[in-house]
């Protein structure tokens, strides 16, 4: 089967006059959670068992992420009242644990630097075992989870804390995180007995932003009948907190969405997450381009395109790719980049951001380069609706046989729909979830299919906002 068929048939949808003669309609929808992505565990207890009695101990596994991105979870079997448990990184520079005191009643995160041990904040808690006990870091924000239900699946956060960790330590420091594996054991005088340990990198919260993998020419990158596409893995957190993957679609069954690389970005010195982008495979020059967001280090003060090209396999496993800013033809900030080689010409969909406090105003724009010009070469601005101020998810889409820029205005609660222009011609009949949902469209058989999200939180109250969001299938 070839990249471009599935079942032996055309992925070329059946014939339309523009998007705008497309009606969708929900089918599908569920929410991606996990504490460690299924293919990224790193460390099991299975495998090396470590079912004893622990009075303080704590065993570090030698074992660390290459982004700070990643999870300890401990089954808690018994507990005395003297005792208690703790989880997370510990090494030569120091440790970043969480833990749960039975004598005191209190969950907290204990940061020790240069052999000083600060309690960087606590919070009350009765976890009487069996219990599930987890250690998650995104970013600098560190968060401690229990799982009282005994099932592993009934997480809930107990305390989270970004700006008193980052005070003392910085785990984007990739010198800092190599010194540091995932650590667990027992805490306090009394007896701690565990059951499995597990450790690797941080799944997510939820989901947003899909975009579909293509070629350059716009053709779906399809393999084995699976549809492959990036999206943001939301944190425990804010922006900072989220982290890019590469997913798969099963096409003959929706519900079957997987997780099957973690990418992670390098620049100015630290290790981050930046995400809200793009890959696409240029079948000329036969490697990958990766464009994203700024979004890993997001202040309140800018956001920006950034690119690279790779020829390392980016559909799987993990990585961390060094990056440089993607120069578009804009002086303001800008987000979800978009791109597509047509007729020759290297097109570029963006969001455009002149102001992010006190309110976030953005728009749709559209940028192309001169033909035989590589993606990032001398790219000029086609045009900008600056009459929007909350519209963003810009996707390049051909539709029989003509390419549009679609983008998702969050005031109006509806999907514009550009020519090349950045002519509006009308609005996809969609229904318009919450938060600001992307129009990512993409043709399956004779059919068209829209993936895309919603601002449903996770523990919203512990966290704050950016854990979001639900997955949502449509199609037409």
């Amino acid at each position: 089967m070839s990249e471009h068929e599935i079942g032996g048939g055309s992925l070329l949808a059946g014939a339309e006059e523009s998007p705008v003669g497309l009606h969708f309609a929900v089918t599908d929808r569920y929410r991606p959670f996990d504490l460690i992505a299924p293919r990224f565990v790193q460390f099991d207890s299975v495998v090396t068992p470590r079912r004893s009695a622990f009075a303080g101990t704590l065993l570090t596994t030698g074992i660390r992420p290459v982004a700070p991105y990643g999870t300890v979870t401990v089954e808690v079997r018994r507990l005395d009242d003297t005792a208690g448990v703790t989880a997370g990184l510990a090494g030569d520079a120091g440790s970043v644990l969480g833990f749960y005191d039975a004598a005191t009643g209190r969950a907290g995160i204990e940061i020790t630097v240069g052999g000083a041990a600060t309690v960087v904040k606590s919070v009350p808690a009765d976890l009487p075992a069996p219990f599930g006990f987890a250690l998650v870091v995104n970013e600098n924000a560190v968060t401690v989870l229990a799982d009282t239900t005994g099932t592993g699946t009934g997480w809930q956060p107990l305390l989270t804390e970004r700006d008193g960790v980052r005070a003392l330590i910085d785990l984007r420091d990739p010198v800092v995180l190599g010194e540091l594996g995932y650590a667990y054991g027992g805490r306090g005088t009394g007896s701690t007995v565990l059951g499995r340990v597990r450790a690797g990198y941080f799944g997510q919260a939820g989901i947003r932003d899909p975009h579909v993998v293509q070629h350059a020419d716009g053709r779906p990158y399809v393999k084995d009948g699976k549809l492959y596409l990036t999206m943001t893995n939301a944190g425990l957190g804010f922006f900072q907190q989220a982290h890019w993957a590469v997913w798969t679609l099963d096409l003959a069954d929706p519900s079957k969405l997987e997780q099957v690389a973690t990418l992670f970005f390098q620049r100015d010195g630290v290790v981050l997450g930046d995400h809200a982008g793009q890959i696409v495979y240029d079948d000329e020059r036969r490697h990958f381009i990766v464009a994203m967001s700024s979004w890993g280090d997001f202040d309140f003060d800018g956001v920006h395109v950034r690119h690279t090209t790779t020829r390392a396999d980016v559909l799987s496993g993990v990585h961390v790719l060094a990056t440089e800013r993607l120069m578009l033809p804009t002086t303001v900030s800008s987000w979800d980049p978009s791109l597509t080689k047509i007729d020759g010409r290297w097109h570029v969909g963006y969001v455009e951001s002149p102001a992010q406090q006190p309110a976030f105003v953005f728009h749709p724009a559209l940028a192309a380069g001169p033909r035989g010009a590589d993606y990032d070469e001398n790219l000029e601005l086609v045009g900008a609706d600056t009459s929007l101020d909350q519209t963003e998810g810009t996707i390049l889409q051909k539709i029989d046989g003509k390419w549009y820029l679609l983008a998702s205005d969050g005031h109006a609660r509806h999907y514009p729909v550009y020519d090349l222009s950045l002519r509006r011609l009308g609005v996809l009949d969609a229904p318009y979830g919450t938060n600001i949902p992307h129009p990512m469209i993409v043709p399956v058989g004779r059919a068209w299919w829209m993936i895309t999200f919603d601002s449903t939180q996770y523990a919203e109250p512990v966290l704050g906002y950016g854990g979001h969001g639900d997955f949502l299938l449509l199609k037409a």
